[in-house]
């Protein structure tokens, strides 16, 4: 048996197999005709439902052998895809009518994906570009399946589309609404969020280099800036907009004292990370302040700085949004989240939603690269 290598998500999704094929029925209508078999009933997966079985088990057996892990991974990704695909196509136009097999069949496919990730973690490339296919490859199969279980999950168990629409009806809102979304884009994020990021981010760079400068305005504003940064926003968003107007200008004032602190308090604590040797030897070196704070400090504290640049991507991008819901033109989209919700366009909400989450990822992901190529050198960095 040495040609045997078998794992426990390999044996549970035959288990869960064998289970969905003695319970018979996928479907009620296939359940009533089972019932009525002179009756000519339509129902799903008339002709896919033994492709789907035999899919399964065969993707499910082949990778308990001893293949190589490419191999293995290609078979489970097959078989678990196209398995879910086949799944989700054929109970369109019944939805709210799956039985427990059906469940079974996804769960089972499921864990066949979840073998099919595991197998490629496991896999040790030498070369840079199969490394980084592995990066992207890995995160999204993980993601698609958390949309393959919402859709197959919402159809199946037919769950109102007011309470939770389908990824599949969210996507086309999107293709759909693509220049409402734009506006509304163009708003919150290019007017409001950059604007209020960079000047939050850069007064509060400027106020932690005075306050390390003078220990005055460190000992007064440090605790200030505590205190500061607990607001809750809602409570903020509306003096702002009463101070500044309607339009785009409150919503950046909100994001400037939501990213001012972080990026102080973080540009603080890296300045003063660098040790008392490097810091005695740039002393007899006859170094004034602003020499060692250029040539020492400042790159030591760079690794700081970018954890609150990526801490306030996300932090600018939740109180634009916020605030827009207290008042603001007929665009942007916390007006359009407001809005939406109350004309029960749950699908559209959801649009705004992925957009804000697509677009908040962008942001931290060019942070972040942006970080690599600074701080190179940090142990961290060559690590990854």
């Amino acid at each position: 048996m040495n040609w045997l290598k078998p794992s426990w998500q390999a044996v549970l999704a035959v288990a869960l197999c064998l289970i969905a094929v003695a319970l018979g029925a996928i479907t009620k209508p296939e359940a009533a005709a089972m019932a009525q078999p002179e009756a000519s009933l339509d129902y799903p997966y008339l002709v896919t439902k033994g492709l789907m079985f035999g899919l399964l088990l065969i993707a499910a057996l082949v990778s308990m052998t001893k293949l190589p892990a490419i191999v293995e991974a290609l078979v489970l990704f097959v078989g678990a895809h196209l398995t879910a695909w086949l799944l989700i196509t054929g109970i369109n136009g019944f939805e709210g009518t799956a039985l427990a097999p059906y469940f079974l069949v996804l769960a089972t496919a499921w864990l066949l994906g979840w073998r099919c990730v595991a197998v490629l973690s496991s896999l040790r490339p030498v070369a840079n570009w199969a490394k980084t296919a592995l990066r992207l490859i890995i995160p999204a199969i993980f993601g698609a399946w958390i949309l393959i279980l919402w859709e197959a999950i919402t159809r199946g168990a037919g769950i109102p589309f007011i309470l939770l629409p389908p990824p599949s009806a969210i996507g086309a809102r999107i293709a759909g609404s693509l220049p409402v979304l734009g506006a509304d884009v163009r708003q919150t994020i290019f007017k409001a969020v950059i604007f209020g990021y960079v000047v939050g981010s850069g007064a509060g760079f400027l106020a932690a280099i005075a306050a390390d400068r003078v220990p005055f305005l460190r000992r007064g504003l440090l605790p200030i800036g505590n205190m500061v940064s607990a607001l809750p926003i809602i409570g903020v968003a509306p003096i702002m907009v009463m101070w500044f107007g309607f339009d785009w200008q409150s919503k950046a004032a909100v994001v400037i004292i939501m990213t001012f602190f972080p990026m102080l308090v973080n540009t603080v604590a890296g300045l003063a990370a660098s040790g008392h040797m490097e810091r005695d030897l740039m002393r007899t070196y006859a170094s004034g302040y602003w020499q060692t704070l250029f040539k020492l400090r400042l790159p030591a504290a760079a690794p700081f700085i970018f954890n609150a640049l990526k801490i306030n991507s996300t932090l600018a991008l939740i109180g634009a949004i916020v605030a827009e819901f207290f008042g603001t033109p007929v665009v942007g989209m916390g007006f359009r989240i407001s809005t939406e919700v109350g004309r029960m366009n749950i699908d559209m909400v959801w649009a705004e939603i992925a957009v804000a989450a697509l677009a908040g990822s962008v942001f931290y992901g060019v942070v972040a690269l942006f970080e690599r190529a600074v701080t190179f050198w940090h142990p961290s960095v060559r690590g990854g």
